[in-house]
């Protein structure tokens, strides 16, 4: 892997729990960068994505949960949430959100280097791109290039872009795209996902592919002939 987002990123806001983290870490040989609120995370990952994330929940600004949220409609970037949150439903929701991995404190620091290690080998599995024709996706940025013109897309465009590829001619429901892209059940006064899917048919307009309604169904990626 290159050096570019070669790096942790710990979203902590306790600075005990921060400094032993980051010890730890660096004494692996691990690159980290640190954020005590969500918008110092959000800066830092505008910048450049990491490798992964290790996030806590009681944040200065925030449930990190809404940070997790925020970062699932446009990236896979693995997420190992580490709080003191440990019920049941704490850890399900947790999972729910997009969670990769749920380690609640305290806990054994062998044990935080072994799951990050796990997430790790995990993530590398993941293709830094996804090649669909003429189509290239990077899931670490939200960047998408249709024939090498980047698209431009919004976080909600992007993500309805790569639910397609990853689903090629599979007709995907209309509830299923909302509660991918938006994280929520979708009502029937909501158009949101019809908006969003005429802005996403407009920027493939000067290509081979759309995006095709299956009338009752939902929606697939059709590559159209000539």
């Amino acid at each position: 892997m290159s050096e570019e987002g070669d790096y942790l990123l710990l979203i902590e806001d306790e600075p005990s729990v921060q400094e032993n983290n980051m010890k730890i870490l660096q004494r692996r040989g691990y690159r980290i960068r640190s954020a005590r609120t969500m918008a110092e995370a959000r800066a830092i990952f505008k910048k450049e994505p990491p490798r992964a994330i290790i996030l806590d929940l009681h944040l200065p600004d925030g449930n990190g949960l809404a940070f997790l949220q925020e970062l699932r409609k446009s990236s896979d970037i693995p997420v190992l949430i580490l709080t003191a949150l440990g019920t049941p439903n704490d850890i399900i929701r947790g999972f729910d959100m997009g969670s990769d991995d749920y380690l609640t404190k305290p806990y054994d620091l062998h044990v935080f280097l072994i799951r990050i290690e796990a997430l790790l080998r995990r993530a590398s599995a993941v293709p830094e791109v996804v090649v669909y024709g003429g189509l290239r996706l990077y899931p670490a940025s939200g960047r998408a290039l249709l024939h090498g013109r980047d698209m431009l897309l919004s976080q909600k465009e992007y993500s309805l872009l790569q639910q397609f590829v990853q689903n090629p001619g599979k007709i995907l429901g209309n509830s299923f795209l909302y509660k991918k892209v938006w994280g929520q059940t979708m009502t029937e006064e909501d158009k949101s996902l019809k908006v969003a899917i005429s802005k996403l048919r407009s920027k493939l307009a000067a290509s081979s592919y759309t995006v095709t309604a299956s009338r009752g169904e939902g929606y697939y990626l059709e590559q159209k002939n000539g």
